[in-house]
This record gives structure tokens, sequence and C-alpha cells, in this order.
């Protein structure tokens, strides 16, 4: 069994934007700037633009961090959109993801400039995505499909099994993976939760990415011997035991589902940092595309 190490490749790939920064400054071109819209208090929003804030900061860009409360209108978070839009300095946003309840998501999406839209969730980088045009990809199946590529995983005429059709992870994977690249080239089932008898689909799966937010749900019985497992959850779970309360875990049943397989994610330390990883690099792009 090999692990896949988010960790370990995320440091990599930082690396090597680091440097591509600096070649750029030597070039006289300008600085990749990404900003981050953050609306309300979420704890896990904050944490997570925290770590981008941190990681532009180790790798040269320079960030810009927007905070706003709750009680921000869906006006004033479009006006927020425009400006950032507008302003020829910044060479790519991400508004944080959940918003509150009073805001429509997909109007705020929709307004994004998709030549600045680093999250990939724009429809038309969606549909770029899906036509194998040049495009951001979303951010999370981006760096799934760098560790599949940097660890070299077999993927050409392997049956995929996905486990959720979320737009953000799911269902962009079904597209990537079963596209005429590499990695790529599978024969892609995309399972959710109305789908039947889905213990014996997974347990065909040569090639398992697992997106449905429910804690250990799948276990080794559910596995193939010799399987790739990508584990995408990320669960709270109570466990007194723990100085904090509780205990971070995937989708997957690590213990047991470890044993059969020849690739598989940790939680936390597999996609999670894969994510941030993702974002940097499409941020240099949005820079680089700019040509300035």
């Amino acid at each position: 069994m090999i692990l896949l190490d988010g960790k370990a490749t995320s440091k990599a790939i930082k690396e090597e934007i680091a440097a591509e920064v600096n070649a750029r400054r030597e070039r006289g071109l300008k600085t990749p700037h990404l900003a981050a819209v953050l609306i309300g208090e979420d704890g896990a929003s904050q944490t997570y633009v925290s770590s981008k804030v941190k990681a532009c900061e180790r790798i040269g860009f320079v960030s810009s961090l927007i905070r706003k409360p709750s009680s921000t209108s869906q006006e004033e978070l479009l006006q927020i959109v425009q400006e950032l839009n507008e302003d020829d300095d910044i060479d790519g946003f991400i508004v944080q993801l959940p918003l509150p309840k009073h805001i429509d998501e997909q109007e705020v999406l929709l307004a994004i400039d998709p030549s600045k839209d680093v999250d990939g969730f724009h429809p038309e980088n969606v549909g770029r995505m899906a036509l194998g045009l040049p495009c951001y990809l979303p951010a999370t199946p981006y760096g799934i499909m760098q560790l599949l590529e940097r660890y070299e995983v077999p993927t050409s005429g392997k049956n995929c099994v996905v486990i959720g059709r979320s737009h953000i992870v799911g269902s962009p994977m079904s597209i990537l993976l079963s596209q005429n690249n590499e990695p790529g080239n599978c024969t892609v089932t995309l399972t959710h939760s109305r789908t039947q008898n889905l213990e014996s689909i997974v347990k065909n799966a040569d090639i398992l990415v697992v997106a449905l937010g429910k804690a250990e749900f799948v276990t080794g019985d559910m596995v193939k011997e010799g399987a790739v497992v990508i584990d995408v959850g990320i669960t709270r779970v109570p466990d007194a035991s723990k100085e904090r309360g509780y205990r971070i875990a995937g989708d997957v049943d690590f213990a047991s589902v470890s044993e059969k397989c020849s690739f598989i994610t940790p939680v936390p330390g597999g996609v999670g940092p894969m994510t941030i990883a993702s974002l940097l690099k499409n941020t240099l792009q949005a820079a680089g595309d700019k040509r300035n």
C-alpha cells in the first residue's frame, strides 16, 4: 500500500510556484495577487481562508482578505465582487462558501469574472472543463488529479466509481477521470443517495473516489483488493479521549480499507492540502494569462 501524501506533494508544488514567482519578478512581471472574500464568522471558513493567506505569503504572492459581517446584504457582496472584477491588480479571487442563508450563492458565483474565477465554480469554467478546453479547474478535483499524476497511479482503462455528485467534487471528478487525458481514460460510474446496490458497484471499482461527507462510510469489506482509494471527506467525530473532544475522520475507514488497497489518501493530510496548492496554481495561471 502506497500513501498518497497530499501534505508532501502540496509542499513540492508550492516550492515550484515560489520559484516561478521569483522568475516572474526577475523578468519584471507583476507578483500574482489572490484575494479572498469572507462573509460571517463560520469557524471552518475562517480557518480555511487563513491557511490560504498564509500559503500566499510563503510562496511570495500578494494576498488580500476582505472580511464582512454576516449581516452583509447580497447587494453589498455583489458590489465587492464587481470591484474585484474591475481591479487590474487582482489576478484571481474567491468568495468563501458557505455564505449566509439570505445570500444567493449561485447569483454571487455568476457575478465573478470567469477570468478571475480561480475556484473554478463559474459555469463558463465548468463548461470549458467538460469540453476539455483550457480553464480553471475546481481546486479539490484539480488537486486529486495532480496526486494521481505525480504518484503515477495507472488510470487508463480502469473502472472508476465516484460516490457523491456535488458540483464541487463528485461531478467534476467524474468528468475529469473519463476524459482522454493522463490521468484519465477511466470508465466512470457516478453514484449518489439514490443509487441502488451501491456496495456491489463499489466492490468492482479499480479507483474509488469518496466524497459524500459521512464519516467512515466505506469499509474494508466494500473494497476490492488492490483498489486505489481517494478519500475527500473530513468530519469531526466526537471522541472523549481527545483533548479537543473530537477526532478528524474521512469518508473511508482507513484502518480496514488500507489493508486491501494499492494507493490511499490519508485524512487529514491527503486531499485537503492539495486543494490550497491547486488554488495557488490557478492563481499563477491567471497571472500568466494576463501576460503582464
